[in-house]
C-alpha cells in the first residue's frame, strides 16, 4: 500500500508539472469573455455572415477543437462557439449548472461581444436542454434552433431532488496523472472518429482532456441533468421559430424512439424538419459536409413547413 500511494503521489506530481508547461508552451484559442464573475472562451471564425452560434455536448473538453469540421464547412458563416464554464478554455468553476444560469451566461456573452440578432442555435447531445429553454427566454434574438442529436427532456411526474455533493472520483483520476496515462496509451478513446482533423487539432485536443477531464463545473452539470430535464417538462419551442433536428441513425432501435421524441416535442413548430444522418452521435466528427449543406438549405429556405414532419436520411460522408 505505501508502494501504491508512492507511485500515486509521484504520478501526481509528474502530472501537474507536465500541464503547467503544457499551459505555458502552447497558446489558447479563442477569446475569454467575462460572464458571471468568470470568464468564458469563445471561438469565432470571423465570417461576415448569418450568425450561427454552436454549443457542445456534455464534457467535451475543447469545443472550439471539435466542432473545428463543422466550422470549416460552414464557411462564409459568423460561427461563434461559446465555451461554457467547465469546457476548453473557460473558468473549471462556476455558478450551479441550471438550465437558467446558462441561458442567462450565453446571453450576457453574446450581448458583450455584440453578436447580430437574430442568431442561429445549433446545439449538440445535452445543448438541446439549453437550447430550449435559451429559445423561450430570448425569442425574438433566435431566428432558428438546429439539434445535432439533441437531447429531449422526457415527460414525467416524477419529482427530483436537488443533487448532493459527493466524491468526483472523475478529477481525481485526471489530477493524479490516470487519465494522461489512458490518452497516452489509448488515443483512440478520446480522438473523434474520422479524418476531418489535423495532428495538431488532436494533440490539442488530448491535451485538453487530460487537463479537464471531471472539472468541478462539468461534474455539477452532470449532477443536475434530471433537474434540468424537470424543469423542461411540457416546454415547447415557440411555434414560429423554424428548427432543424439531425438524428444519428446509429442502426439501433434508439433511432425511431429518438425521431418520436422530435416529433412529439416539436408538433406544434409551424416549420420543422427531422433529418436522420447515418453515423455516431458526434455527427459533426464525421458527417459535417452534408449537415452543413442541410443546414444552409434550411436556413434559406423561404417556403414554411406547415404542421408536419419531414423525415429524411442523408448518406452517410464516411
Amino acid at each position: 500500500m505505501l508502494v501504491a500511494l508512492g507511485l500515486l503521489l509521484v504520478s501526481t506530481a509528474v502530472n501537474a508539472a507536465m500541464e503547467r508547461a503544457e499551459k505555458s508552451s502552447i497558446p489558447a484559442y479563442g477569446e475569454r469573455v467575462p460572464v458571471g464573475g468568470g470568464a468564458l472562451n469563445v471561438s469565432r471564425n470571423g465570417g461576415e455572415g448569418q450568425p450561427i452560434v454552436l454549443l457542445s455536448g456534455l464534457g467535451t473538453a475543447a469545443p472550439g477543437l471539435d466542432f473545428a469540421p463543422l466550422v470549416r464547412e460552414l464557411g462564409g458563416f459568423d460561427v461563434i462557439v461559446v465555451e461554457g464554464f467547465g469546457y476548453g478554455y473557460s473558468d473549471m468553476e462556476g455558478p450551479p449548472r441550471t438550465n437558467e444560469n446558462i441561458s442567462t451566461e450565453l446571453h450576457e456573452v453574446l450581448a458583450r461581444l455584440q453578436v447580430r440578432q437574430p442568431y442561429v442555435l445549433v446545439g449538440h447531445s445535452i445543448a438541446g436542454f439549453y437550447m430550449l429553454d435559451y429559445a423561450n427566454r430570448y425569442q425574438a434574438e433566435v431566428s432558428a434552433v438546429v439539434g445535432i442529436d439533441a437531447t429531449i427532456p422526457k415527460p414525467g411526474p416524477e419529482s427530483v431532488e436537488e443533487p448532493q455533493p459527493g466524491v468526483n472520483w472523475e478529477r481525481a483520476l485526471a489530477v493524479t496523472g490516470i487519465v494522461r496515462a489512458v490518452t497516452f496509451l489509448a488515443p483512440g478513446l478520446v480522438d473523434p472518429d474520422g479524418g476531418a482533423y489535423t495532428e495538431d487539432e488532436l494533440n490539442r485536443m488530448r491535451l485538453m482532456a487530460n487537463w479537464n477531464f471531471g472539472n468541478p463545473a462539468v461534474a455539477d452539470e452532470a449532477a443536475r441533468i434530471a433537474n434540468n430535464a424537470a424543469s423542461l417538462r411540457g416546454v415547447t419551442y415557440p411555434g414560429d421559430l423554424p428548427v432543424l433536428a439531425f438524428i444519428a441513425d446509429e442502426s439501433s432501435d434508439s433511432t425511431a424512439a429518438k425521431v418520436s421524441s422530435a416529433q412529439n416535442l416539436l408538433e406544434n413548430v409551424s416549420r420543422h424538419e427531422i433529418v436522420t444522418v447515418a453515423g455516431g452521435h458526434y455527427l459533426h466528427h464525421t458527417e459535417s459536409k452534408p449537415m452543413a449543406e442541410k443546414l444552409r438549405a434550411f436556413l434559406g429556405a423561404t417556403v414554411g413547413i406547415q404542421d408536419r414532419s419531414l423525415s429524411r436520411t442523408l448518406p452517410s460522408n464516411t
